[in-house]
């Protein structure tokens, strides 16, 4: 048997899976449920798109809760120790500015399982955070991008 990816996470961020979860299960699965029954009294199944739709959703909530389930049961929770608090690690936040002018960004970097790069949270194994993991303040690094290396100082770790 394979063994299973392990999925790092902020407490926040399993709550927010457990959550997700439990609106699956008690309301769009049975959502879906009533959407086929309703489907099925349109008559002829081989020529009713509802209940096609209705079905195909079906698959992609079943989907979504074993994925979540798994996601859930592999979490392993970030636990941030200040003992190294000027180093770049996981679920930490680092502020770093484009050399030679740039401007200054800031990331929190999370597993995958909660990255948005829109809040700020990029994931672990993006090569903005793989290139920072493990540098401290003051540091510059190089950060391969598709469009060229980056070249970036940071500036702060919290």
């Amino acid at each position: 048997m394979a063994t299973e990816k392990s999925y790092y996470m902020t407490h926040e961020g399993k709550e927010k899976l457990i959550n997700e979860l439990e609106q699956l299960k008690t309301v769009r699965r049975p959502e879906v449920v009533e959407r086929i029954k309703v489907a099925r009294d349109f008559g002829d199944l081989s020529e009713n798109s509802e209940y096609d739709a209705a079905k195909d959703e079906q698959a992609f909530v079943e989907s979504r809760i074993a994925q979540v389930e798994m996601m859930i049961r592999n979490a392993v929770i970030i636990e941030n120790d200040d003992a190294d608090s000027d180093i770049v690690s996981l679920g930490k936040t680092v502020t770093f500015k484009e050399l030679p002018d740039g401007d200054e960004e800031e990331y929190t970097i999370v597993g995958s399982a909660e990255a948005d790069p829109f809040e700020g949270k990029i994931s672990n194994d993006s090569p903005i955070a793989k290139s920072l993991i493990g540098c401290e303040i003051g540091q510059e690094v190089t950060v391969p991008t598709p469009g060229g290396d980056m070249h970036v100082k940071i500036i702060s770790v919290k």
